[in-house]
């Protein structure tokens, strides 16, 4: 992996020993997991920068932080060790886990967000994030079902890393779920209820339903995001229940 440049202002990296990691910048923000490591969550920072998103990671008035942050430049950035829970993920859910910052290890990817000018994922950034996650995923024994987003674990509040982020690209490494294209059963669901209590045991919160169908759409169809159930959400929902159910979600 080839040495990305040092955040401006943050001075050389340090020599951490790890091919993949350019440096640390340890955060005082975490404290003991609870639970194995079972999950990997994605954010992006939405701040003006890279060093901005840093420094609020490693505030302990924040109370906030990440495992890595990985700038735009592909510059990689340890702030919590892996063995610890960092705090990313806030008020979640996933698969019947509450605490998923127990669970997981998170990523953020510097990006403006929504908030500041939403656009594609820098190639550095992809190039940096993927040997980084496959690792993370080998170590921990991560099926590629568990590898998301922050809005589908916390799709009432959050909406990162949105319908931009290459969920496709990073399929093709087989470091997340492949998008069902082939959908073999058709629409199963005769009702909205029977949609929802699907997209539960798939793994999401329905608790504000709407915004739970939102979630999946940005995750799964991402060209059209408008919180309805229509046939082709329901034919993608059965597809990704029954290939979990083959065991083809490792």
């Amino acid at each position: 992996m080839a040495m990305a440049e040092p955040l401006s202002g943050s001075g050389a990296p340090e020599e951490t020993g790890d091919e993949l990691v350019h440096r640390h910048s340890p955060s005082p923000n975490w404290d003991e997991r609870a639970l194995p490591v079972t999950m990997i969550v994605l954010h992006y920072t939405e701040m003006a920068s890279a060093e901005a998103a840093r420094a609020r990671l490693c505030d302990p008035e924040s109370k906030v932080s990440a495992h890595y942050l990985i700038s735009e430049a592909g510059e990689v950035i340890r702030l919590v060790p892996e063995e610890k829970r960092a705090w990313h993920a806030g008020a979640s859910y996933w698969r019947g886990l509450r605490d998923v910052n127990s669970a997981s290890v998170g990523i953020e990817l510097d990006h403006p967000g929504h908030a500041l000018g939403y656009r594609p994922f820098s190639e550095p950034q992809f190039e940096a994030l993927v040997p980084l996650l496959h690792r993370i995923a080998r170590a921990h024994d991560i099926p590629r079902s568990n590898v998301v987003g922050h809005s589908d674990v916390a799709p009432a509040r959050k909406i990162d890393p949105g319908e931009l982020f290459p969920w496709d690209r990073l399929a093709g490494y087989r470091l997340c779920l492949v998008r069902p294209e082939k959908l073999e059963l058709g629409d199963p669901f005769d009702n909205d209820g029977a949609f929802y209590l699907a997209l539960e045991r798939f793994g999401y919160d329905i608790t504000e339903g709407r915004k739970a169908v939102e979630a999946f759409q940005r995750r799964w169809r991402p060209r059209r995001i408008d919180g309805e159930i229509d046939g082709e959400l329901r034919a993608m929902l059965f597809q990704l229940l029954l290939d979990r159910d083959r065991g083809l979600a490792r």
